[in-house]
């Protein structure tokens, strides 16, 4: 399975196939019905999302050891078994496709490798 990080907001590539939005919230002000069509995301999956307390881990991390413990803690959510069921469902599911999960990270952000490690 080949996973891509997008950013959540960015333009769709030509080739680009579905895009799973795994942010804690939906985007503000825009109606469910124009996710898709925005470039924010087809299906929203929350569950795949850092907690907020980890999300402020990550958003204040400004080492390599304060990013460690935002990787290490999101990595430790995700094995929680709702989450674990979830990432065993897509692997299966898109074996053979390329899964791009879209991501509310800045430029640079280091979140997007931790993302796809997990999954």
């Amino acid at each position: 399975m080949a996973i891509r990080i997008v950013r959540l907001g960015t333009a769709r590539a030509h080739d680009e196939g579905l895009r799973i939005g795994t942010v804690r919230r939906p985007p503000r002000g825009v109606p469910k019905s124009a996710y898709a069509s925005q470039n924010w995301y087809d299906v929203w999956y929350p569950i795949l999302a850092p907690s907020p307390q980890t999300v402020k881990l990550a958003q204040n991390a400004r080492s390599a050891q304060e990013w460690s413990r935002f990787a290490k803690r999101y990595r430790a959510e995700m094995r929680a078994p709702d989450a674990a069921h979830a990432i065993e469902l897509l692997a299966a599911l898109f074996q053979a496709q390329v899964v791009y999960l879209v991501a509310g990270v800045r430029q640079g952000c280091q979140k997007a490798p931790v993302v796809g490690c997990i999954v």
